[in-house]
């Protein structure tokens, strides 16, 4: 059977990962900072927030339409 690799890397998540509901609280803030600084300190500074950002589409959505809405789509 093909495709267990990807099956296992979807079923472990960063221990980093704060999660949706406490990275919704401060996403606001997170796209803030990515906008004002380009050294990436948004991803150094909330590294739970970042990495939740990397395994969950839906929120990673949300901070580009963040940062479209501001005028730029950094991420």
């Amino acid at each position: 059977m093909t495709g267990w690799p990807e099956l296992d890397g979807s079923l472990h998540t960063d221990p980093r990962d704060v999660g949706c509901e406490q990275a919704m609280e401060i996403l606001h803030a997170y796209a803030g900072l990515v906008l004002g600084d380009s050294s990436g300190d948004a991803s150094h500074r909330h590294t739970g927030v970042a990495a939740h950002l990397l395994a969950c589409g839906p929120c990673a959505d949300d901070v580009q339409g963040l940062l479209i809405a501001a005028g730029s789509d950094r991420s």
